[in-house]
């Protein structure tokens, strides 16, 4: 077991959450009392997930449903914090999650990688969908405040006769590739900064460090895919005006 759970553990685990929430404070990282109600979310989703995930892979229909509550979280989490002003544009954040994780879970289904059992897919499409979430996220904010900041360059590219779409591309892409700069630096670091949690997870499982070790190298990869896609996806429709704050309408 990498850790005890018990008392001593909850007790760590409370005072780590103060101290990061009291770190965010004192630096005015941003509202602290958003990193303490994240600590406390995550334990109470942690614990539910815990009691149902045993219950759910057993039968296919639960399955595809607690996958696509996966999904819809994720494309509300985007989409609040990409546009936070409530409106039509939100929404699109299912786009680019949608186009990049569905084709690799289809794929890895149909090729027999990824065996179609709730104790297997579950997990992968979770870090699939994180990792598109995070992409989505980082691609859509950078670009549009690059856009924001730098209007006066959109207008002048209009001058010259580009499209808007052109303007803002040339504009906004450079900020929306930073998006994948936090899978990059995983996958090039693996190993000598890291151990993801799938490779340690294997080993803690009885796995052979060599398939671990190639289990965790497919999911980077994998990762790097998805992360791209959701970026050129995010950037896209950005660039499209279908991923738009309220003020910039």
């Amino acid at each position: 077991m990498l850790l005890s759970v018990n008392l001593t553990f909850a007790a760590l685990l409370a005072v780590l959450l103060v101290l990061a929430t009291a770190v965010v404070a004192v630096a005015r990282l941003g509202r602290p009392r958003d990193t303490l109600l994240a600590g406390a979310r995550a334990a109470v989703q942690l614990v539910a997930v815990s009691l149902v995930i045993g219950w759910v892979v057993r039968a296919l229909p639960l399955l595809l449903c607690f996958l696509l509550l996966m999904y819809a979280v994720a494309v509300r989490t985007a989409g609040r914090r990409v546009v936070p002003a409530p409106g039509r544009a939100w929404p699109w954040a299912a786009v680019p999650i949608a186009a990049a994780v569905f084709p690799v879970v289809v794929a890895l289904l149909l090729t027999g990688v990824v065996p179609a059992r709730g104790v297997s897919l579950v997990p992968v499409a979770g870090i699939l969908i994180g990792g598109a979430l995070t992409a989505t996220v980082l691609a859509g904010r950078r670009s549009l405040d690059e856009l924001a900041v730098r209007r006066g360059e959109v207008e002048a590219g209009l001058a010259i006769g580009l499209t808007v779409r052109e303007a803002r591309m040339e504009v906004a892409r450079e900020a929306a590739s930073d998006a994948l700069l936090p899978g990059m630096d995983q996958t090039r670091t693996v190993g000598l900064v890291t151990l993801p949690g799938a490779f340690v997870g294997m080993l803690l499982g009885g796995a052979s460090p060599l398939h671990a070790g190639a289990v965790q190298l497919f999911v980077l990869v994998a990762l790097l895919l998805v992360q791209a896609v959701a970026a050129a996806v995010t950037l896209e429709l950005v660039t499209r005006g279908r991923l738009v704050r309220a003020e910039a309408r």
